[in-house]
């Protein structure tokens, strides 16, 4: 095949960025929509089955990163592990295990939780015939365990918060977050110079992050301009805050998935979204966003 034959059938950075766009818009508008449903059944329904598909769909990406890397995990603990986190999550933020008007509850049981499942581990490294890497195995599972399910639950930490209509700081901080995907590509592409990290991401140039801050801090101004009433604490000082927090970390959480890919030797965790790549590269801006978001809303916003 000829040079010229490979250079057409590369997309060109336009088509991409409208793959990518197209696909991210339909995906949250579906999930959002459920969200926003006036029947709580299906609001909380819907919202739970597509935390736990991001969630067990985004580690399995992970953990398949690691295997190319030639490194030991026990992958399917990890994926049970997961959905467990998710669920008793989701049980006590919603009162079916009967206390839930306090986000420590919560807390409280994910750290009984990570306790046990490392004590799972040791134990399944116990009974173990052929893996002599327990340090590494046990590390690497917990590891995505905490980075994908655990950072996902504080979504849902967010969405049911206690006193307020958690569903708008969740449209927010997902807005916000993508705005800052948005602008990091759009400015990067067009006038990016000046590389950041290249030997972790190529393509990430100081003229993006610019653009990405630029961006969310629009983003969020607006939303909350038009939406602060439903949103307690919110202002434009806050607004103006989160937009530049939001923006700069979403840009960092890119670079994190970026490095693991890096040294996995893959351009995409996955090939679930057309013009995106897999769950992680879906989520990788909103991983880390979301902790600062839960606790912007828990020790800001509606601190007394």
């Amino acid at each position: 095949m000829s040079d010229t034959a490979v250079v057409a059938q590369t997309p060109s950075k336009a088509r991409v960025f409208l793959r990518r766009l197209i696909t991210t818009v339909i995906l949250w508008t579906v999930i959002l929509a459920a969200l926003f449903s006036s029947n709580r059944l299906i609001s909380d329904g819907v919202f739970i089955l597509i935390m736990i598909f991001l969630a067990t769909a985004g580690l399995a990406e992970f953990y398949g990163l690691v295997e190319r890397r030639n490194l030991v995990c026990f992958k399917w603990c990890g994926l049970f592990g997961g959905v467990l986190l998710m669920v008793g999550t989701f049980l006590h933020l919603t009162g079916h295990l009967g206390i839930y008007d306090s986000p420590s509850r919560a807390n409280d049981f994910e750290t009984g939780f990570l306790i046990l499942f490392v004590l799972g581990l040791c134990v399944r490294q116990f009974v173990s015939r052929s893996n002599t890497a327990g340090i590494l195995a046990i590390s690497t599972t917990l590891f995505g365990l905490m980075y994908v399910p655990w950072l996902l639950n504080f979504i849902q930490k967010i969405n049911f918060f206690p006193g307020v209509d958690g569903r708008f700081y969740v449209l927010y901080f997902v807005l916000v977050t993508k705005f800052s995907d948005t602008g990091a590509y759009a400015v990067g592409s067009l006038i990016g110079r000046h590389k950041m990290i290249p030997r972790i991401s190529p393509g990430k140039t100081w003229e993006g992050l610019g653009g990405a801050i630029f961006l969310s801090t629009v983003a969020s101004l607006v939303f909350a301009h038009f939406f602060g009433d439903k949103m307690a604490g919110m202002n434009w000082r806050h607004a103006m805050v989160l937009g530049v927090l939001l923006g700069s970390t979403a840009v960092v959480g890119d670079l994190i998935e970026s490095l693991f890919k890096r040294e996995a030797g893959v351009k995409d965790s996955g090939g679930l979204f057309p013009g995106i790549g897999g769950i992680l590269d879906l989520l990788d801006s909103l991983l880390f966003n979301a902790p600062i978001m839960y606790l912007y809303l828990r020790h800001i916003l509606t601190h007394p």
